[in-house]
């Protein structure tokens, strides 16, 4: 690990005005950041820790959601009451995320801005467009099993490790954050982070000097909610798929559905057709299979991960099987 200067941040607008400089990376948890550092992925001149801000409170909103503040501890969101009887997708995604000596550490701000668990992106001997823009993809012709099926690009192939962000895809979720002048924007999640293009390299929305302060939850969706994660070993890995699905069925036909995907694509996965293809349908085969479909429709393995476009499918078929007999 290469030397760095340390401070603590007295403000939100210190903190945001400090992030706007390049050598600048903001902390936390430090669950991602200190491994990239220690492998010399990430080579900040300093860091600015944040722990001391007043952003770690979970409140009830005006319109019957929550408001998650960007130091909010995965642990303490996961075991909340309001979210675990509301929003039980969200629960069960963080304790799907990772240990428990993690999620005690991991903030909900910092799980939205991790970054990939890509093998070539964390080997520095490797050319990786994320750490070098413009030196290659070695995913493209290696071994990529972990890698998009969808929404990759020819630049990068490497997909979002968080549990959390799929559930709060499905949720509608709303990020909040503020700029070193201190003014404050409304990000939607399904615009928060990017897809790869020509500029994997640039993985979120937020812009120079901006950091996040809260995520907000709209009111609780009906129907029945679950989270569904298929992963290599059965302790804490990363999702090979998975799946956030709020499914509002009764009498054997689904009303409603909404469903995010993980382990999928750069960011979190939500195909509106797939949805639309449930509503108004008898549960069963058939609109299970519409709706994987759509899901899966353009999806293309690069080899190691061809065996991601079944799963998919296999998966959400037990998941809206399990959901709507419930």
């Amino acid at each position: 690990m290469k030397a760095f200067s340390y401070e603590r941040a007295r403000s939100v607008a210190d903190a945001a005005s400090a992030a706007s400089n390049p050598g600048v990376k903001i902390i936390a948890g430090g669950t991602n950041l200190l491994d990239l550092m220690k492998l010399q992925v990430e080579t900040p001149s300093t860091l600015v820790d944040i722990n001391r801000l007043p952003l770690d409170k979970i409140d009830e909103t005006s319109e019957g959601g929550l408001r998650i503040g960007a130091l909010v501890r995965n642990s303490d969101l996961a075991a909340d009451q309001r979210v675990r009887q509301q929003y039980g997708v969200l629960s069960r995604a963080l304790l799907a995320g990772a240990s428990a000596q993690l999620r005690n550490k991991a903030t909900t701000a910092g799980n939205l801005l991790q970054r990939t668990r890509c093998y070539y992106f964390y080997d520095i001997t490797k050319p990786c467009n994320k750490r070098v823009p413009g030196s290659g993809c070695s995913a493209l012709a290696g071994f990529n099993r972990i890698h998009a099926i969808l929404g990759g690009s020819e630049a990068c192939i490497a997909t979002h490790p968080s549990d959390m962000a799929v559930a709060m895809r499905a949720l509608d979720a709303k990020v909040e954050a503020i700029d070193r002048e201190g003014k404050a924007r409304t990000i939607p999640i399904a615009d928060f982070h990017r897809l790869p293009g020509r500029t994997p390299e640039i993985e979120s929305a937020l812009a120079s000097g901006e950091i996040v302060t809260a995520v907000t939850l709209p009111p609780p969706p009906p129907g029945a909610q679950m989270y569904r994660k298929v992963r290599d070993r059965a302790s804490y890995a990363f999702a090979l798929v998975s799946v956030a699905a709020i499914v509002d069925s009764a009498g054997g036909r689904i009303r409603s559905a909404r469903l995010a995907f993980g382990g999928l694509a750069p960011k979190p996965w939500r195909v509106a057709a797939a949805e639309h293809s449930l509503t108004n349908t008898a549960a069963g085969a058939n609109s299970f299979d519409a709706a994987a479909d759509a899901v899966v429709e353009g999806a293309h393995g690069y080899g190691s991960n061809d065996f991601k476009i079944p799963l998919t499918r296999r998966t959400l078929h037990a998941v809206l099987g399990e959901i709507t007999r419930t």
